[in-house]
């Protein structure tokens, strides 16, 4: 059934699309019922991957003061070491948190959190590389999210109000499609 409405919606562009030169179809669904499926990494080379994304968590102008006074030792630790920490976890972990992603042996996490006074957001930047047959942009987009979910968590107390945003992948290198990096919609 979602295989028919996308190939109704996608008319017959074929595989990749000539406007923006991005797939025309979801690969992690069979074409005939548009039943989820695990793509087959099996036959590509493997080739050096690496991903970059990023985020932010802006706070209010009291809980952002609390971080930059470095006064958030809480009982659970400082909050921007336990939420790179949380973030490199949570990228070897990615597998087991989305469904069809394959598990990778990961040769590079690098969580990177920093304050940003003039947005009065935690601005977060993360660095994944692996040498494989499958890109690490979940893994990316997944320590980046992780992050900056504890931050939130470890900052609640004093703010209810934070919010998450702008988390993207800002550039991938490596695979078959190349390398490819963020540029706002044209």
């Amino acid at each position: 059934m979602l295989a028919r409405v996308l190939r109704r919606s996608l008319g017959d562009a074929g595989s990749r699309s000539s406007r923006c030169g991005y797939a025309s179809k979801m690969t992690h669904t069979d074409e005939e019922t548009g039943e989820a499926r695990m793509v087959s990494v099996t036959t590509k080379a493997e080739t050096h991957r690496r991903a970059q994304a990023q985020g932010r968590i802006v706070l209010s102008k009291e809980a952002f003061a609390v971080l930059e006074a470095n006064e958030l030792h809480t009982a659970k630790g400082n909050a921007l070491v336990v939420a790179q920490i949380a973030g490199i976890q949570a990228a070897k972990t990615t597998s087991q948190l989305i469904p069809l992603c394959h598990p990778l042996m990961l040769g590079l996490i690098d969580v990177r959190l920093a304050l940003n006074k003039a947005t009065s957001s935690v601005d977060c930047k993360t660095t994944v590389e692996t040498k494989g047959s499958t890109g690490v942009e979940m893994e990316a987009l997944t320590a980046t999210s992780v992050a900056l979910l504890t931050v939130y968590d470890m900052c609640k107390a004093i703010d209810k109000h934070m919010v998450m945003q702008d988390i993207r992948v800002i550039e991938k290198q490596g695979g078959k499609s190349g390398d490819w990096q963020w540029a706002p919609h044209q």
